[in-house]
């Protein structure tokens, strides 16, 4: 599967772009341990969203997973914790390893935080400030990529988690945008996706799956593999308790107070 936009733009020399080509060009990449994305013909193989000759003044170029982690964080941290934003790095590390609210979860060190901020920092994705102590950063790609707070949202989300469901993305985003519908998430998805350079991709429903997710397109993105098809068997009676949309948003709204938790763990580690 094949997607593409190719347009022409420039720039002035403050966004740091003089003259640029915007060509976008998606494919879908057949690969080992899941279902291909392209067309699901209920067989094995994996996902992967490949972002192909990404030059353009929207996304400069293919971001790796550390980029997109640390771009990630700072935008969350701006919405959910305005009061410690911009953050130092020291603050940005323990949000890019956090453990809930990320998929995956990652290990990255001081040094790769570093590194991954000057290489956004050259391509104008974030900025440094300086503090009265030591050096902070913010993020700088919500007006570089025309986002309200509906699509900062949900662009937050699909950078720290991968690709998502329109049910998942409206209850993890309350504390940044409170939606008030699935429909409503997909009308912001939607206006991502007919971008002339689109933000996010509609992925294919794939064998198991009821609904269909979103990704971004600011970096390549492996899909997990799909469930394996078990042998027919008797189903046990199920005990009388929650229905399994009830308990999955139990669950989502428990991950929610436990990452709550975190981050003032955080903000006071930052405060001292």
């Amino acid at each position: 599967m094949r997607l593409g936009t190719v347009a022409t733009g420039k720039g002035n020399q403050a966004g740091n772009v003089l003259e640029t080509t915007s060509k976008i060009c998606i494919r879908v990449v057949k690969g080992d341990g899941g279902i291909s994305a392209g067309q699901n013909q209920g067989g094995e193989g994996g996902s992967t969203i490949e972002s192909v000759s990404v030059s353009s003044t929207r996304i400069p170029r293919k971001l790796d997973p550390a980029e997109i982690r640390v771009l990630g964080s700072l935008l969350e941290k701006e919405q959910t914790t305005p009061e410690a934003y911009p953050l130092t790095v020291n603050s940005l590390l323990l949000a890019c390893n956090q453990k809930t609210n990320r998929e995956p979860v990652m290990e990255l060190t001081e040094g790769e935080v570093v590194e991954a901020l000057e290489r956004l920092r050259q391509e104008v994705l974030v900025w440094r400030t300086e503090g009265a102590r030591s050096e902070k950063w913010q993020q700088s790609v919500v007006r570089r990529w025309g986002l309200d707070r509906a699509g900062k949202a949900l662009m937050t989300l699909l950078l720290l988690r991968g690709s998502q469901t329109p049910g998942e993305l409206r209850t993890r985003s309350e504390r940044m945008h409170p939606f008030a519908s699935v429909e409503e998430v997909e009308e912001a998805l939607q206006r991502m996706a007919g971008m002339d350079e689109p933000l996010v991709l509609e992925l294919p429903r794939r064998t198991g799956q009821k609904e269909i997710r979103w990704t971004h397109l600011v970096g390549d993105v492996v899909e997990p593999p799909a469930p394996r098809a078990a042998a027919p068997r008797a189903e046990p009676e199920l005990p009388a308790g929650p229905l399994p949309g009830a308990l999955s948003a139990r669950i989502a709204k428990l991950e929610e107070i436990v990452a709550k938790m975190a981050e003032d763990v955080e903000l006071l580690k930052s405060l001292l």
